[in-house]
């Protein structure tokens, strides 16, 4: 065997432990395929109704026009542990037959008023819980919620563009740069 077959079979194998034997073995088209199942399109929109309570479109857009809920989807499948998911999904549930309990229909018939009560009131209950909880005791599913739509919502084009002042980069530093009150906040 030559060198540089030896070499480039090595290279081969080691890739193949890199990228990923199936991959190698199926293909693009068949070693990738999507995963998305955590939840249905009726879930996907529940989350971006509970988004756009959260963060009402006004002159600027709002978390449903940011796409917040297929954010959170995201979010909650790849990133939060098992224990955490399964907080979150019961949480949709939750939130959800509670709705049920106080309007005697689910949130995504409410209206905007409706919604934004019932969200005050149990962003209290959630901050009680957060304020008692010991370490050991999961996080509460509606703090979880508020913290993916900031997130998604601020890091998506629609935030960081019209909501917040957008400065790409790369451009030029500038330690220093003056505020007036009342202005938007950056978003680099």
């Amino acid at each position: 065997m030559r060198r540089r077959e030896a070499l480039s079979r090595i290279a081969i194998l080691f890739g193949g432990s890199l990228i990923g034997g199936e991959l190698l073995l199926n293909g693009c088209t068949n070693g990738l395929k999507s995963s998305r199942t955590l939840f249905t399109d009726d879930q996907l929109s529940f989350l971006d109704e509970v988004a756009e309570t959260i963060l009402p479109g006004t002159s600027s857009p709002g978390a449903k026009e940011a796409n917040v809920g297929s954010f959170m989807a995201v979010m909650v499948q790849d990133c939060y542990e098992s224990e955490d998911q399964a907080i979150f999904k019961k949480g949709i549930g939750l939130l959800n037959d509670r709705c049920k309990k106080e309007y005697k229909m689910d949130f995504i018939s409410c209206n905007a008023s409706q919604r934004t009560t019932l969200l005050k009131q149990i962003d209290e209950e959630q901050k009680q819980y957060m304020k008692n909880k010991k370490p050991e005791q999961p996080n509460h599913y509606f703090t979880m919620m508020k913290q993916l739509t900031l997130l998604g919502f601020f890091t998506s084009e629609e935030g960081a563009t019209r909501a917040l002042r957008y400065l790409p980069l790369p451009g030029r530093y500038e330690g220093c740069v003056p505020y007036k009150k009342g202005q938007k906040a950056w978003a680099i």
